[in-house]
């Protein structure tokens, strides 16, 4: 008796299965309840495939959900760009420590700056605090002599310069006729440097290089400006309170 009852009830499952197969609508659910020794409910969810043979959409599945239209794009607002100012064209200071080499005459100063390994030639025509000044490439290598043995000072205080102010000093009549003698050993030390451009900018932007002027601090703390528009030097004055 009950080998039949349960052939009846596979028969009836097979029946729903192929009806529900034939049913374009949604997922039906069956609740069997096939009884052997022990009682077993059986759930059988069935889904329809419908004819073209694409599933179901989940709004389509989903009673009173109307589908989602596809999201478009709004156009993105730019904001409006400003340009930056335009950098001035004039070059900026040039300011930097270096190293330099200087010594006191009896009518000026020169000074040798590492940098550019030149000498400048300071001529006194206002006592100690103004004058001329020239520029001169520093040629000497420590295969040459430092010095003349045979030039000798008039006086014990006075010396001949060595090295590359020796150099030029021995070499060039009119830049020692214009300095005299040394009155001090040549001294190096790191100091202040700065160059400042000359030129002027057009009225379309562009910067026309011209002469400016360099500031070198000695190494008791003054400050000579060397101009290079006319050639001169002059010792700054120091700032004083108000």
């Amino acid at each position: 008796m009950r080998s039949r009852t349960l052939r009846l009830l596979v028969f009836l499952l097979v029946v729903l299965l192929v009806a529900a197969a034939c049913d374009s609508s949604r997922p039906t659910q069956y609740l069997l309840e096939v009884t052997r020794e022990v009682p077993v409910t059986v759930i059988v969810v069935v889904t329809a495939t419908p004819a073209d043979g694409t599933a179901a959409s989940a709004a389509d599945e989903t009673p009173g959900v109307e589908p989602t239209a596809e999201p478009t794009m709004a156009p993105t607002e730019v904001a409006e760009i400003t340009p930056e100012p335009t950098v001035d064209p004039f070059p900026a200071p040039v300011i930097d420590q270096i190293i330099v080499a200087e010594q006191a005459f009896q009518n000026g100063r020169m000074f040798y700056l590492q940098p550019n390994q030149e000498i400048w030639v300071m001529i006194n025509t206002e006592d100690d605090t103004a004058g001329v000044w020239t520029r001169h490439r520093d040629t000497w290598s420590e295969d040459l002599p430092e010095l003349d043995p045979s030039i000798v000072p008039p006086e014990e205080d006075l010396y001949q310069p060595i090295r590359g102010f020796g150099e030029l000093w021995r070499e060039n009549p009119a830049v020692r006729e214009a300095l005299g003698w040394a009155l001090e050993d040549e001294m190096g030390h790191v100091t202040d440097y700065a160059y400042y451009a000359g030129g002027e900018v057009t009225a379309d932007g562009e910067y026309v290089p011209g002469p400016g002027y360099h500031t070198v601090r000695s190494r008791f703390g003054q400050t000579y400006i060397f101009d290079e528009t006319n050639g001169t030097w002059r010792l700054e004055e120091p700032a004083t309170d108000e």
